[in-house]
């Protein structure tokens, strides 16, 4: 059992800001992955949803005694929808227990662990697991914690029968959480129920088997692959990538660090004149926008001729003639236009620039989050195996 180090800031999971917008209610900005699998793999549709914020961050602590689970070899594809709301948050479905209780989930390569809530705020609609109706749980109670910079998020862990698509994790160690008060309003008023994080077992807190390890041994190929819907749902592919959701070739990342989804980031670039000297990235599907040093985002603002507003972010005319913004990982480019970088409100001529500050101190920063604005533009094959990230245009 490979137990995770202590502390480990989480920076990065469902990045947050708060959004003006012309009716003054807030919105919701999570987000999720998608994409579609071939014959031979594994599908999981992704549902979007309103915009929200978290600028959260957790420590890890290693615990002794939380041992692993495995799953079940799976033969048959599996298909989860990712549901996509505003181009904001995108989720999934998964159940938990026998029978089946469905949670909705944000699949995030951008943390280790799974949760879902047992108890949900006064007032919403959250689906919630109660262990008494299943046959399969069994009690842990060790306690379970996240601290969010906003506040915590607490329950207790429980093992029990986890379905994603087909694939089944068995007697799967996750936590059922009673405080969600750490995710704020967005939580209150998001879609998504859990969250399901694809990232590595390094930042699994309590250095419990991730999703992924728990699951790895069953998938026809060591990987999945999101297409993130444009205003649409899309599919998390586990186990292979769907040929019909992008153009041209892969160009191949290796990762930097086996923790988050982290690349060498060559450089970032508007009309050819270098914006950072951060050389790291981490690809986020928990991240609703594109994030980095606030010093940085201040200079790629003006240089777009996006400005700032009331709220903190920054807007931009949605017919603006803008530049470019290039970020260039593993000698290749990876343009993106006016159309990729902005969030549109409905009805006003003005847009959300899709890029927030966020400094991360070292040695973990200075760093990008490449999160869903990047993802939408690009078909990302994240590749447990081969320890890289795959990169191909998204198909239209």
């Amino acid at each position: 059992l490979q137990l995770a180090p202590a502390p480990l800031a989480r920076w990065n999971l469902l990045s947050t800001i708060t959004v003006a917008k012309q009716t003054n209610m807030a919105r919701v900005f999570g987000a999720l992955l998608a994409a579609k699998a071939a014959a031979d793999v594994h599908r999981v549709k992704i549902k979007k949803m309103p915009r929200v914020s978290y600028a959260p961050s957790y420590g890890t602590y290693a615990r002794p005694g939380l041992g692993a689970s495995a799953s079940d070899k799976a033969t048959a594809p599996t298909d989860v929808v990712i549901k996509d709301y505003e181009n904001a948050q995108y989720y999934g479905e998964i159940s938990v227990g026998s029978p089946g209780q469905s949670m909705a989930v944000v699949f995030d390569t951008g943390s280790s662990n799974l949760w879902v809530p047992d108890k949900k705020p006064f007032g919403s609609s959250h689906s919630i697991y109660t262990h008494d109706k299943s046959s399969t749980y069994v009690e842990n109670g060790t306690k379970f914690a996240i601290q969010y910079g906003s506040g915590p998020v607490s329950g207790v862990y429980s093992r029990d029968d986890v379905a994603i698509g087909d694939q089944i994790l068995k007697n799967y160690l996750f936590a059922e959480v009673d405080d969600t008060s750490g995710l704020g309003v967005g939580y209150r008023l998001g879609k998504f129920d859990g969250i399901l994080g694809l990232a590595w077992p390094a930042i699994s807190v309590d250095g419990v088997p991730t999703p992924l390890e728990a699951m790895v041994a069953s998938l026809d190929e060591p990987c999945f692959a999101f297409a993130l819907g444009d205003e649409a749902d899309g599919e998390l592919v586990l186990g292979g990538v769907d040929d019909s959701k992008y153009t041209g070739e892969f160009a191949y990342v290796p990762l930097s660090e086996k923790s988050y989804w982290q690349v060498a980031l060559d450089s970032l670039s508007v009309s050819n004149a270098s914006m950072t000297s951060a050389t790291k990235a981490i690809v986020d599907s928990g991240t609703s926008l594109l994030a980095g040093p606030t010093d940085d985002v201040k200079a790629i603002a003006k240089a777009v001729g996006a400005t700032p507003s009331i709220a903190g972010e920054y807007m931009i005319a949605c017919d603006a003639t803008a530049p470019d913004i290039v970020f260039s990982l593993g000698g290749a480019d990876y343009p993106l236009a006016l159309a990729d970088y902005i969030i549109q409100e409905e009805g006003s001529p003005e847009c959300l620039f899709g890029m927030m500050g966020i400094d991360i101190p070292a040695p973990a920063g200075p760093l990008w989050i490449l999160g869903d604005v990047f993802m939408r533009k690009y078909y990302v094959k994240f590749d447990y195996g081969g320890e890289q990230i795959g990169i191909a245009t998204a198909a239209k």
